[in-house]
């Protein structure tokens, strides 16, 4: 860990600013943030200032500030970080360099991000034969970001994810305009083959994702209010393919006990990659599910879901875990994949502009830091735990 013994300052490019003393909108703005009891306040790129511009706002925790404002002056690590965060601290002052919150000294200057995250990081290329096809997939998303005239961290994180999504052709338009055309086409509507096979299991619910979801609840085991993660299974095959393999899906979720499932309500829902979701409150019913799913829909051509966990090596089954909703109220993402698409997104443009650097290559390793193995897109035990 020589790295540690070097040099470090916070980034000159940054103001520190306690929530009290942000004006009144930009509180309002950032009021969920509160619910962390650790949350200090935000770091504020430089009015006028193009290069920090790009940094974006960052929040921080009272340990980060307490941090930030100890290296203003430049010198090396408090003594103190090591008793506070013990094995951990290589990583914690990684992910604060490549944030550019921090920058090490090198060669007689500081640089942070892209520039200095190989300091720290083990190199992998990411995809490849341990990853299987959907890691093939998700580094292909990735450099088709990298490459697009897009500067907004939020519209190219929505591109990453929706990447491996079917065109929209008049063809399907026509055929699936609206919720009930789907159901009909799934077999599922009212006198549909397999109506009464959803009914023995499943009863329909609604919510603010109705215009995009059908979305349906388990007569037994529907309650995910635990309070912990949430697991949650993709089902992916190729859109031409599903209603065919419906009654198969339908019965094999039952089987895994799974708590919810939606499916895309319509014609631009069906053609995603992330065509159907299951929900379940343990990683065991999951599998269970899974299993069941494998042997039902041997065969089936897959789309397959980028950013997820393989199953079964052909892209048609994956898994994610959301964050717990404490975690995603305290700003940790909204799902599985928007909250790594999120973290990808910001990653890629802030590479963009260091000379010989890659930026799918500092975004593998950026999210890798948070815990998340990216040859295979699983997220580590302890990601949802972490201090």
């Amino acid at each position: 860990m020589q790295i540690l013994e070097r040099g470090f300052r916070a980034n000159p490019s940054f103001d520190l600013v306690l929530f009290d003393r942000l004006d009144p909108r930009e509180r309002e703005t950032l009021a969920d943030l509160r619910k962390d009891p650790d949350f200090y306040g935000i770091l504020r790129p430089h009015p006028g200032d193009t290069k920090a511009n790009a940094l974006g706002v960052k929040s921080v925790d009272r340990e980060t500030a307490l941090l930030f404002l100890t290296l203003r002056e430049p010198g090396p690590l408090p003594s103190y970080m090591r008793s506070l965060v013990g094995d951990g601290i290589l990583r914690v002052v990684a992910r604060l360099v490549a944030d550019a919150i921090l920058e090490v000294e090198e060669d007689g200057s500081f640089i942070s991000g892209a520039a200095a995250l190989p300091l720290f990081a083990e190199r992998r290329s990411g995809g490849g034969e341990r990853g299987g096809r959907l890691a093939d997939i998700s580094l292909a998303a990735l450099r088709y970001a990298q490459d697009l005239a897009e500067d907004d961290a939020l519209m190219l994180s929505f591109r990453l994810y929706g990447y491996n999504r079917r065109p929209l052709t008049p063809a399907w338009k026509r055929l699936l305009p609206k919720g009930e055309s789907v159901l009909a086409w799934l077999g599922i509507g009212p006198g549909g083959a397999r109506r009464q096979l959803l009914d023995r299991s499943w009863e329909r619910t609604g919510g603010a994702s109705a215009e995009w979801w059908l979305s349906w609840r388990s007569r037994q085991d529907g309650d995910l209010s635990g309070g912990g993660a949430t697991w949650k299974l993709y089902v992916s095959p190729v859109p031409e393919a599903l209603p065919e393999s419906f009654g198969d899906i339908l019965e094999a979720l039952a089987a895994g006990r799974a708590a919810q499932f939606k499916v895309g309500a319509d014609a631009l829902g069906i053609l995603r990659a992330d065509k159907i979701v299951a929900y379940f409150p343990s990683f065991e019913r999951l599998a269970t599910a899974a299993e069941a799913l494998e042997t039902r829909l041997s065969g089936i051509p897959a789309q397959g879901v980028p950013f997820t966990s393989e199953i079964g090596g052909d892209g048609l089954l994956s898994w994610g875990v959301d964050p717990p909703r404490e975690e995603a109220a305290a700003g940790g993402g909204e799902s599985w994949r928007l909250w790594l698409t999120h973290r990808l997104a910001r990653a890629l443009l802030s590479a963009r502009s260091v000379p010989d650097a890659e930026p799918w290559q500092f975004a593998l390793d950026r999210v890798r830091l948070e815990g998340v193995d990216t040859d295979t897109w699983t997220p580590g035990a302890a990601l949802w735990t972490r201090s």
